[in-house]
């Protein structure tokens, strides 16, 4: 936990035990997943999974049919891929490695978890502070000139978090001459129209000091799975293999990730129907928030929009919570605090019960203004 918050959205139950309500009754636009049902051939694995043995049997230890499925849809091989207990469970191994490899460093604000993980090993970390500026122009230069020549490991998101920017690939290159280790989450990156062509994915293989890792949970909606992945070095991956617990993904999760997987034409169509959602609704919903007078909606190529107010945004979440609207509290961030929250892109019907909670409150508020709380 930093600053005694979750690092993660998504705290559904928690927030609904809170506040008196029904989990039912509440949208969680904290958490940043697509908000389609997963896909047929997921759903259809899961189903025939419970019918035959996978509730009974235990899982793959080597998950040889998850990794060939991953691998043949990102042109790798089998032994440069490892599924996770969705894509903590393997910042942990990454950490472990990080950790060993010297000082790290963690550009903020960032993602909370990055820190959670190394501090399970006594990691050294450098803060280096983004700027909290930028353009709505995709994709965009690193900004090499916030890293330090001193460390020995960065971590990298992309697109970032919380703040959306999607990073140019030939600008996050260069990183891997520099530093002992680069690791890049890529979680979010498969839902970011033309976020494939930045991913570093196919520099692995030159680059053994390059961890990738990713998740299926934002692509298909399934947190409650817990499915993610690494690819690096064989030797690498072989050894996290060695450190963890026997069965860190159950067997059901298994299934539907090689179902969804090994179904290309199914996937590629998936992929194309969340991007397409990502920029229509992204770009409609920002313009919304823009027009809320105290709200300042910064631009993002991912499914999730940073917002800003004066002084405190805090009881704005609040009221919007007893409204029964869940946003991101970013005091987790670290370079964030009491005026920025983020908000998980929703459908049209989602995102607009979003804007009416917000109006309501605005009309409510003794200034009829949203920088009164």
């Amino acid at each position: 936990m930093s600053n005694g918050l979750p690092p993660h959205g998504g705290n559904l139950s928690q927030e609904a035990r809170r506040l008196g309500m029904q989990p039912s009754h509440l949208l969680d636009a904290s958490a940043s997943l697509v908000p389609f049902r997963p896909p047929r051939a997921l759903r259809r694995a899961l189903a025939a999974a419970i019918q035959g043995q996978a509730l009974r049997d235990y899982p793959d230890r080597a998950q040889a049919d998850l990794r060939f499925a991953l691998a043949s849809w990102h042109g790798l091989d089998p032994d440069q891929v490892l599924g996770g207990n969705g894509a903590a469970e393997l910042f942990t191994w990454a950490a472990r490695d990080a950790t060993a490899a010297g000082l790290n460093a963690l550009p903020q604000p960032g993602f909370a978890d990055y820190s959670r993980a190394l501090a399970c090993w006594g990691g050294a970390i450098e803060k280096l502070p983004l700027p909290l500026e930028w353009g709505n122009c995709w994709p965009q230069p690193f900004p090499l000139s916030a890293l330090k020549q001193t460390t020995d490991v960065v971590w990298i998101t992309n697109p970032h978090n919380p703040t959306g920017q999607l990073w140019s690939r030939c600008s996050l290159e260069p990183l891997l001459a520099r530093y002992s280790l680069v690791i890049c989450d890529e979680a979010f990156l498969p839902l970011v129209p033309g976020g494939e062509d930045q991913s570093l994915l196919s520099l692995v293989s030159d680059h053994p000091n390059l961890v990738v890792i990713r998740s299926l949970t934002k692509l298909f909606a399934i947190a409650g799975l817990r499915l993610g992945y690494a690819v690096a070095a064989p030797d690498r991956l072989h050894r996290w293999h060695g450190w963890r617990d026997p069965w860190p993904v159950n067997g059901l999760a298994i299934a539907a990730g090689v179902a969804v997987m090994n179904d290309p034409v199914g996937l590629q169509r998936w992929q194309q129907r969340v991007q397409q959602w990502v920029e229509k609704e992204g770009t409609w919903f920002r313009a919304q928030l823009e027009a809320i007078p105290g709200l300042k909606a910064y631009p993002s190529a991912a499914n999730y929009l940073l917002i800003q107010g004066e002084p405190s945004l805090l009881e704005l979440r609040e009221r919007l919570a007893l409204d029964g609207v869940l946003l991101r509290d970013c005091r987790s961030f670290a370079g964030l605090g009491e005026r920025w929250l983020r908000i998980g892109l929703q459908d049209r019907r989602g995102n607009q019960r979003i804007l009416r909670a917000l109006r309501r409150i605005q009309l409510n508020s003794p200034s009829s203004r949203v920088t009164s709380f």
